[in-house]
């Protein structure tokens, strides 16, 4: 079987060579064509990856088409905000597509498989989430993930085809609520960060993350999410390691917000994008049209998108009415 990946940044790149490693047939094609010079001549993505030495039967595809046409198995690692573009490339495929990718479409509301089922019918869909570093899964540290379909026989096949003995792969039939932890962790990343950025402490991030899996699944379950799905590896498990760890590039897009520097220009120097920008807007919007309540979620959006001052933002907050904790 050949396993074609559509998206060759940090995690698309850390999955094709645990892949290879396996001794499987992988085909990598990204839109950086720097990228894919750089894997076929040195065997390193020197620019999403550095440091990592790639199996050497790893093949690129500058066509996706052609990588698609190839391929027994097409899993999409790009940012969120290409995911449909991609899904339209594959209209006509009917194997399997694993999307790794967490994010919310603005437009539709849709997670990622929630996209391919409109785009790409006829294929069988599967997701894979959970607290996964590509640095560290391509250092072969031990991590823990998710496959989720609602199909059990999909879900295993990933759990499979992944499984290795430094990651375990758990699987659900929840694949909304896996998705949604998973783009989510990364909006509450954003106000970790920023509390970071303004100087505020162990509690004051320990509070934040204890109210933000409170609200994450009060949306989740409006929404159609199970509540217990909330509880692992993809809710609690992601938005704690995303939150916490120097490795987040969402906890450190976020405080940079919090010492003072406009959300403009860090955006703009960041190569691609950070999830938990576009999804805030999403998110917003998702809590909105389904009558939530998500304090955390609105605060980041109006300092993200409508310029409010963080500390004005955790003034309000902490000056919310008193209620018992849910």
């Amino acid at each position: 079987m050949k396993m074609g990946f559509l998206g060759a940044g940090a995690w698309g790149t850390a999955l094709a060579n645990l892949l290879a490693t396996k001794g499987l047939k992988v085909i990598l094609w990204d839109k950086c064509t720097e990228a894919l010079d750089q894997i076929r001549t040195y065997k390193e993505n020197l620019k999403y990856l550095p440091g990592i030495k790639l199996h050497p039967g790893i093949e690129v595809a500058y066509d996706p088409h052609q990588l698609i046409s190839e391929s027994d198995v097409v899993i999409i690692a790009v940012v969120s905000t290409a995911f449909r573009q991609c899904a339209k490339w594959l209209t006509q495929y009917n194997k399997y597509i694993i999307s790794a990718t967490k994010g919310i479409e603005y437009d539709t509301g849709l997670t990622m498989t929630g996209i391919l089922e409109e785009v790409v019918p006829g294929a069988i869909h599967v997701a894979i989430s959970g607290p996964s570093f590509a640095i560290e899964v391509a250092q072969q540290i031990p991590t823990a993930i998710v496959s989720a379909s609602k199909y059990e026989e999909a879900a295993r096949f990933a759990q499979e085809l992944f499984r290795t003995n430094y990651l375990r792969v758990y699987t659900s039939k929840d694949t909304l609520g896996v998705e949604l932890g998973g783009a989510l962790k990364n909006v509450i990343a954003i106000a970790a960060g920023i509390s970071d950025g303004l100087g505020f402490g162990d509690n004051s991030k320990a509070a934040l993350v204890t109210r933000a899996l409170s609200e994450i699944r009060r949306l989740g379950t409006a929404v159609g999410a199970m509540g217990d799905t909330f509880n692992g590896l993809s809710g609690l498990g992601d938005l704690a390691v995303t939150c916490f760890s120097k490795l987040s590039r969402n906890r450190a897009f976020g405080e940079r917000i919090g010492k003072g520097e406009s959300v403009q220009s860090v955006i703009q120097s960041y190569p691609t994008t950070v999830e938990g920008y576009p999804t805030a807007r999403a998110a917003y919007r998702m809590a909105r049209k389904f009558n939530v309540s998500t304090p955390i979620i609105d605060q980041v959006y109006s300092i993200l998108y409508e310029g409010k001052d963080p500390r004005t933002a955790l003034f309000e907050l902490m000056n919310r009415d008193p209620k018992p904790e849910d």
